[in-house]
């Protein structure tokens, strides 16, 4: 059911809020001059009145009870922030030029996932287009950004958005979301929006005042959750449904990620992800283009991408974790928090070989079994990373793993992640080891709330052992120090890194034995002993197989490769890629060797066929 002001096929507009507790609402229209008109409310509890003569632009605002006026809580543009009045807009006046466009499918996803905000020096939608072309020189097949929705001042992370609807007025609102996207798919690549279907941000939210919203009946870690299977959630349930079919239908996004759903407290026998996923699939399914749903979620759980007909909640893909854990705490030596469950190879090739490291094992960090087996689902259905927004922004000083490993771990890292058979998601600068920070920060224009939100940080973080300052979050300085600096790409080591990651997203993409998901078509074996790692890919005639050497030292050992000829033609330790040079021979073949592993050394060989 549609929200929001819509145009109507003669021309009309119709603005249509749910608001079932008011006894009256009234619409104002501010511009060019101020009217009130009031409205009817339906058998549903949604206020409606259909006006003529309402040109884009236009700004209004509801009045309920006779109270404060408001802005819509399914506005399409706050052009003047959280607490102005909401814009009409007319999605029928933008040109799109995408109806060539054959979206990647979800297989070939090489993800790239950046923050409009810091992306560029400008910081907007119009900027990111500027770069696209070097995405995909990269190698990049889809841009994930992070949440756009309209929040509070200019610089946030977007996860405290209070407009679902309206894409962020200081990084180009409506019009320049959609150019973004109609550059992207021009281009070849898809485009993913992270949407925060969990909670929403505490300055500028004045749902509550239109509807019960949210339930005190669970706490999250933003206070109440949203109404999902109380009374009156039929109706919550149709605002959020309706914004995933909005960003498919009015911008052409191509798959919306999902945030955090283990924070969707619902416990109805058809909980909202699964009707969230049967009305994405009723509602495009005359569409020649997909659509996908990916899950943010740490619960290890496949029901995630479980058919609703098989009790799931039919979700694309899901973030794997593990993966990222499993490999930064043997290259970082980290053991704090939730990285004390990982720090053996074994691990990483566990997450390699299935994704969960936590299947239904002891954590001891939870103090519990945790998690079930994936290995039903093939490996595209799981995104690994080794960086995120996440996994650096809540450090409590943002370093990037190029200020925790060296530059052959950088080099070693990259390449597990590419040439696993499940889908790579970079994040922005990864490619090029930018060293600049991700830090957390907030421009709320409420004082009180930027204080608490430093005091939390502080609470948050008071062991730590180390006399600078923490950042503090409203300060533009910390926005500033977190933006991008392209100037490196032509710096030493920057520019080999960027080099190095596009020559191993070339090979992903060109070389057939990468390009089988199934799990029969792909295995990896950890030598704990030695602290080394070998992964085998296959794909009819074509093999690989990789040695990951995760020593912080060069390491000796005989060492027996599978039947055949192998032919090596990636070694990160070689000089080209600024390493101390290459030990592995260039030919093997599966007799007993004695090889000699470069530090933090990967090396890639393809078997030799007749």
């Amino acid at each position: 059911m549609k929200i929001g002001a819509n145009y109507l096929n003669n021309g009309e507009c119709e603005f249509k809020v749910w608001a079932p507790k008011a006894k009256e609402l009234s619409l104002k229209i501010i511009s060019p001059q101020e009217k009130l008109f009031k409205m009817e409310k339906d058998e549903f509890d949604y206020w409606i009145v259909t006006l003529n003569n309402i040109t884009a632009g236009r700004r209004y605002l509801y009045k309920i009870n006779k109270g404060e006026e408001r802005p819509d809580p399914a506005s399409y543009f706050q052009p003047d922030g959280v607490h102005g009045a909401s814009e009409v807009v007319d999605h029928s006046l933008f040109q799109w030029e995408d109806s060539d466009f054959t979206p990647v499918e979800l297989k070939d996803y090489i993800i790239y996932e950046l923050h409009t905000g810091t992306f560029t020096n400008k910081g907007t939608f119009n900027a990111i287009v500027n770069k696209l072309n070097y995405l995909v020189d990269l190698g990049i097949t889809a841009i994930e950004i992070m949440p756009v929705s309209q929040f509070p001042g200019e610089r946030n992370w977007g996860y405290d958005g209070v407009f679902t609807f309206a894409p962020q007025n200081s990084y180009g609102g409506p019009a320049g979301l959609k150019k973004l996207v109609n550059e992207a798919h021009k281009k070849g690549l898809s485009l993913i929006l992270d949407v925060v279907y969990n909670h929403l941000g505490p300055e500028g939210n004045y749902l509550h005042e239109y509807g019960p919203y949210f339930t005190s009946k669970y706490k999250s870690l933003w206070g109440n959750a949203i109404n999902f299977d109380g009374p009156y959630s039929d109706h919550v349930r149709n605002y959020f449904i309706y914004n995933a079919v909005y960003w498919f239908l009015e911008y052409h996004i191509d798959a919306l990620r999902l945030d955090a759903i283990e924070t969707i407290y619902d416990f109805s026998a058809k909980p909202f992800l699964a009707e969230l996923s049967n009305e994405i699939d009723e509602f495009f399914k005359n569409s020649v283009r997909k659509r996908y749903l990916i899950a943010e979620s740490d619960l290890n759980d496949a029901k995630v991408l479980r058919t609703v007909d098989n009790f799931g909640f039919g979700c694309d893909a899901q973030w794997s974790d593990d993966f990222h854990h499993s490999i930064h705490t043997l290259l970082t030596q980290e053991s704090e928090g939730y990285y004390r469950d990982f720090g053996k190879t074994d691990d990483l090739s566990d997450a390699i070989n299935n994704n969960f490291v936590y299947d239904g094992k002891y954590s001891i960090v939870r103090k519990r079994k945790h998690g079930n087996s994936p290995l039903e689902f093939p490996y595209y259905r799981f995104i690994h990373c080794i960086q995120n927004h996440d996994q650096i922004g809540n450090r409590a000083y943002g370093e990037r793993l190029s200020e925790l490993i060296s530059f052959e771990g950088l080099k070693l890292a990259a390449a597990v992640l590419i040439f696993t058979p499940s889908l790579p998601m970079l994040f922005m600068g990864e490619e090029f080891g930018e060293n600049n920070p991700f830090l957390y920060f907030v421009s709320f224009l409420n004082k009180d709330l930027n204080k608490a939100v430093k005091k939390g940080r502080l609470e948050e973080f008071w062991g730590l052992n180390r006399k600078d300052e923490l950042p503090d979050p409203y300060a533009e300085e910390t926005f500033l120090k977190s933006k991008l600096e392209w100037e490196k790409l032509n710096k030493n080591n920057h520019k080999t890194l960027h080099s190095f990651y596009k020559n191993i997203i070339g090979m992903r993409k060109t070389i057939p034995a990468f390009a089988n998901y199934e799990r029969s078509n792909s295995s990896s074996e950890s030598y704990g002993g030695l602290k080394i790692i070998t992964m085998e890919r296959n794909n009819a005639n074509s093999e690989a197989f990789a040695l990951m050497n995760f020593n912080d030292k060069k390491i000796a050992t005989e060492f027996r490769f599978p039947q055949g000829i192998w032919k090596k033609i990636l070694d990160s330790s070689e000089e080209k890629w600024n390493g101390p040079g290459a030990s592995t021979p260039n030919i093997f073949d599966n007799s007993t060797n004695q090889i000699t592993l470069p530090w933090h050394n990967f090396s890639l060989y393809i078997k030799e066929t007749e």
